[in-house]
């Protein structure tokens, strides 16, 4: 389904969606944090720090603070892959599940909310 808006409007829902996420309780995450983040969640598993680090255009270094951010915050958690343990794979959680869907949640509600 695709969502047509100016895009004075989609500022407006960006502006509206970061002062809903700093007045809320939920953790403030960095843009390259919420962009590996939606990743794991939204597109298929396995994910590897390798893996990330090509599709977002980053080193392994920057996945692995990212990573280091979100583990503290449990939005996501790491293993070894088994069968290669030169692999780390990134695994969903509970509490990052629950973040994204307050964020959608959020999104939703901003979006309409919009003038039109």
């Amino acid at each position: 389904m695709a969502v047509e808006m100016r895009p004075s409007q989609a500022l407006r829902l960006l502006h509206e969606l970061a002062l809903t996420q700093v007045r809320d309780d939920s953790p403030d995450l960095s843009q390259r944090q919420l962009a590996v983040l939606l990743t794991v969640y939204l597109e298929a598993p396995p994910h590897t720090v390798r893996g990330l680090a090509a599709k977002l255009g980053v080193t392994k270094p920057v996945i692995t603070r990212a990573l280091d951010s979100m583990g503290e915050l449990r939005l996501v958690s790491r293993r070894r892959d088994e069968a290669d343990r030169r692999n780390v794979v990134i695994q969903r959680t509970v509490e990052g599940a629950l973040y994204l869907e307050r964020l959608g949640d959020h999104v939703v509600a901003i979006a309409k909310a919009l003038p039109r």
